[in-house]
């Protein structure tokens, strides 16, 4: 992987994933996580080449998501116990546990600055504590930030990330938030099975 590029970023959310025993995958509502400076990403998967009769037959798009690093000012409270799987005691003390397994999430965010304002969703993510640091500067004051190690793979559907485009209706874009967004059907099975559903209604009607 190459050197990683930082993004600002604005309007950051987390959804937790509930998985049934089905293998169905739930989103929760998505929670908002201020603070959040930067993120950075790098492609996971590399294309392999398959060679026949001597040439490269064909290449076989291996993509296995994104890992990268997101930066916030602070961790949210409601992050460490939905996600990292910390537990708050009586005295609302956070405790981690080492037999706590982390939980996995979808990232909502768009980069600031992008003059389209562009809303993406990486469906898959999950992350890796924080490094605990502190530094001591006498002559000046420098915030210190932490550092969530994610990685976003993909769904058992393949899904791996959306984001909004120059035609995505408004409703879409002003609900991004409010609920992870899916892929709606293609046009051409939404009209195989209107077809199927009117050759259905014509046969009960003869």
């Amino acid at each position: 992987m190459g050197n990683k590029i930082k993004f600002n970023i604005c309007n950051v959310h987390y959804a937790p994933i509930t998985i049934g025993t089905d293998g169905t995958v739930t989103f929760a509502t998505p929670v908002a996580m201020p603070g959040a400076v930067s993120l950075s990403l790098d492609p996971n998967g590399e294309p392999e080449s398959f060679y026949a009769d001597g040439i490269e037959y064909y290449t076989i798009n291996n993509n296995m998501g994104y890992d990268g690093d997101l930066e916030l000012a602070m961790i949210p409270e409601s992050f460490r116990t939905d996600i990292l799987k910390e537990t708050a005691d009586s005295n609302k003390v956070l405790v981690e546990d080492a037999n706590s397994e982390t939980g996995a999430f979808a990232l909502l965010f768009e980069f600031d600055g992008d003059v389209k304002k562009i809303r993406h969703v990486l469906y898959n993510c999950s992350a890796s504590r924080p490094k605990i640091e502190s530094k001591t500067n006498e002559e000046s004051r420098e915030v210190q930030t932490e550092t969530l190690s994610v990685k976003a793979r993909p769904l058992a559907s393949g899904y791996v990330k959306a984001k909004t485009g120059d035609s995505t209706t408004d409703a879409t874009y002003n609900d991004w938030y409010k609920a992870v967004y899916m892929p709606a059907m293609t046009v051409a099975s939404a009209s195989a099975s209107s077809s199927s559903s009117t050759s259905a209604s014509s046969k009960s009607s003869s």
